[in-house]
């Protein structure tokens, strides 16, 4: 009975340590210091050997990025009631307009805490389209004589080692109970 017993445990145990992510992305992050809502310098360097959510929104965004970013600080909320240790980074698409300044003003309609919450700013429209596009595997665009960008509305998980796990959807239907659980397997596999 015993030796069942320590058997059904010892399966039990190796199935939850052998949890993964479906379809796991294992994009590399580009290096990047880019400067945050505070002024201050802020890049890949501070997130190594953290779990990350990042976004890509921009301040006079007229469609998708009021509720991307509502749903980024209720993930926020969710993950600090959980316990969960995350870093959330949202890179502006128009950097141009976006001062570290009004990324704070922005900010603050959706949270008071951005203890853990990164609103990047301070590089050029090229620079960050270029990051986009080979780390985040998404198209920045700003039409000519527009004051729109076009752009991605996903939620990227980055691991500890700097590299996009899985994408979300950041609009609709949020899978926040699935972003957490694999937040959970990421820091576990630390």
């Amino acid at each position: 009975m015993w030796k069942r017993i320590a058997l059904f445990l010892v399966v039990l145990l190796l199935a939850a340590c052998g949890k993964t992510i479906p379809d796991a992305k294992n994009w590399p992050v580009a290096d990047f210091t880019f400067v945050d809502q505070t002024g201050k310098p802020f890049g890949l360097r501070d997130l190594k050997g953290k779990v990350w959510v990042a976004d890509f929104i921009f301040t006079n965004c007229e469609t998708v990025c009021p509720p991307m970013t509502a749903h980024m600080a209720k993930l926020k909320e969710k993950a600090e009631e959980k316990g969960l240790d995350v870093e959330f980074v949202s890179f502006s698409v128009d950097p141009e307009v976006d001062t570290p300044e009004k990324l704070a003003a922005y900010a603050k309609q959706f949270t008071d805490d951005l203890a853990n919450w990164h609103l990047l700013t301070g590089y050029s429209p090229a620079e960050i389209s270029e990051l986009a596009q080979k780390s985040f595997k998404m198209i920045v665009q700003k039409p000519a004589n527009d004051d729109q960008v076009v752009h991605g509305t996903s939620f990227y998980l980055v691991g500890p080692d700097g590299k996009v796990v899985q994408t979300y959807s950041g609009v609709q239907d949020v899978p926040y109970e699935t972003i957490l659980e694999h937040i959970k397997i990421v820091q576990s596999s630390q």
